[in-house]
């Protein structure tokens, strides 16, 4: 059953591997892969949602998911990664106090997930997105920010761009990152190496759903950049 969904993954049928690690956990509750699948599918096909009550319903299930996984064991690096990409997914539709305190929960889970996989280039595109959000915070949040916790963690867009570049050193294929890392190195008032990263984003294989979509979006940035 785990291989029919990873096949359906990979046909980019995204809701129906979905419903297959669903049967999956109807055997096996306890399944922390097939946990932290539903969670990370959920979040997904949660951003392809055109409403925002509905994006949040599925990013919330994402989460639900993700803390059954991080029950059954809270070392497992994957069940952090999900847990800190429900958390960042929810926090992009959140506004104030709620933002702030996801700030801090989604940058805790993605190292964690580091800590206990070095190798998990998706935690470490959570870490760069991390830093590139909080770099991008408005003067209203930042002050709610202080308020509440005492200030912000530091953060930069020069350390967004060094954490999606470790994740892309460990995974040339993930198309998502160079799009985000561009945006980075746009923000850093580095267009040359943005240019060149949504260049190399047009060679990229399509491996999931989303791809097609970063790709277009990319291809419009680099026209945006030329110009």
């Amino acid at each position: 059953m785990f291989k029919e969904a990873q096949r359906l993954e990979e046909a980019r049928k995204d809701i129906d591997a979905l419903r297959k690690y669903l049967d999956i956990l109807k055997i096996q509750p306890l399944n922390i892969s097939g946990l932290c699948k539903a969670s990370e599918l959920h979040c997904m096909i949660g951003s392809r949602q055109p409403q925002k009550s509905n994006k949040l319903e599925y990013f919330k299930t994402a989460r639900r998911y993700a803390e059954a996984a991080l029950r059954v064991n809270p070392n497992f690096s994957e069940a952090n990664f999900v847990m800190s990409m429900a958390i960042g997914r929810m926090a992009l539709l959140l506004s104030g106090h709620d933002k702030i305190k996801a700030v801090y929960d989604i940058k805790k889970y993605a190292e964690i997930a580091i800590r206990n996989d070095p190798s998990n280039f998706k935690a470490y595109h959570i870490l760069g997105k991390w830093h590139y959000e909080v770099s991008s915070l408005n003067a209203f949040e930042r002050m709610g920010a202080r308020v509440f916790y005492g200030g912000l963690p530091s953060a930069s867009f020069a350390e967004s761009i060094k954490y999606y570049e470790k994740s892309r050193s460990i995974n040339p294929d993930f198309a998502l990152n160079y799009l985000e890392v561009a945006k980075a190195y746009h923000k850093n008032n580095q267009d040359n190496k943005a240019i060149e990263v949504l260049k190399k984003l047009q060679t990229v294989p399509v491996k999931n759903a989303d791809d097609p979509r970063i790709k277009s979006e990319g291809t419009k940035m680099l026209k945006e950049l030329v110009d």
